[in-house]
């Protein structure tokens, strides 16, 4: 199977619609992703009060006064992602969104895309999964970062419980931004394969690391999907910024995953046509003995 690609633009748009068209061409296009993925919250429901009226922990970072100001002004209305579907399907690419709240599951639901993406921040919403295991009949694909395999279980369970365990891909990731090579524990690849390789989807890997040596190895280890966040210039203002790709590294990586993914095979046969002129110009045989004359 070959691997799927998927290019998050999350925030990476600051707000403007215009940079999230381009950042939707440019993994179309240039880059020949799979999907794009943005973000959908309804910042009044997942925020308490004190938490929108405090000032963002990073001001430089911040689009507003306030942590709720910033996030408002990075959030774009149902109508606008119902635009931003549209500019995916005029550029032949999959369009998709992760939802932090239930408000937000149900308007995107309402869109009926193709994949929804659970972040990890939000993999124990039980009401926010229900409505997604409900509501939504499409593929239902859930990061695992700061996840217990207690919480893993319960998780798995919840869908298979709900008879949509086959519509659920599982991310192995780790969450920080970004990511150190010995932190991203991609033997948890394997683990989670072996453990619910034969009960979900798919297991995939979500990475917020530097280069693409790690996805590499983590198609090798048997990811379905790669997801990696996208930006026109990791120097932008905004905390995923220096943890994204821009346009040519997420050229390469989609080439190269793809790659990868064409050579993880066995041989067909002893010897591969490719190898038979070789053989029969370079191959060393030993030469039978000569029979003795009676």
């Amino acid at each position: 199977m070959t691997v799927k690609v998927i290019a998050e633009v999350g925030c990476n748009h600051k707000g403007d619609m215009e940079i999230a068209k381009e950042l939707i061409r440019v993994a179309a296009i240039y880059a020949k992703a799979d999907v794009v993925k943005f973000q959908k919250r309804n910042n009044r429901e997942l925020l308490t009060e004190e938490q929108y009226n405090t000032p963002h922990p990073n001001p430089a970072n911040s689009y507003g006064d306030t942590y709720g100001a910033h996030r408002e002004f990075l959030e774009f209305s149902v109508d606008q992602h119902r635009e931003l579907m549209a500019e995916c399907e005029k550029n032949g690419i999959i369009y998709s969104t992760s939802v932090w709240d239930v408000t937000s599951a149900r308007e995107i639901a309402s869109l009926n895309p193709v994949l929804i993406k659970v972040p990890s921040a939000c993999n124990l919403h039980f009401e926010m999964l229900g409505v997604l295991a409900d509501e939504y009949s499409g593929e239902i694909h859930l990061s695992l970062g700061m996840t217990t395999k207690e919480e893993e279980d319960q998780i798995v369970d919840f869908f298979v419980q709900r008879g949509r365990a086959k519509d659920v891909v599982l991310y192995s990731c780790t969450s920080g931004y970004p990511v150190a090579f010995d932190e991203l524990c991609l033997l948890e690849i394997t683990r989670l394969r072996e453990k619910f390789g034969e009960v979900v989807k798919a297991i995939a890997f979500s990475g917020h690391h530097l280069g693409i040596a790690a996805d590499m190895a983590a198609v090798a280890l048997g990811s379905e999907w790669i997801e990696r966040h996208v930006t026109i210039d990791r120097t932008w203002k905004g905390t995923d910024h220096a943890a994204s790709l821009e346009p040519d590294g997420l050229r390469r990586l989609v080439r190269d995953a793809r790659a990868v993914s064409k050579a993880l095979t066995y041989k067909q046969s002893d010897i591969l046509d490719i190898e038979l002129p070789q053989r029969d110009k370079l191959k060393w045989r030993e030469q039978p003995a000569s029979a003795e004359v009676a």
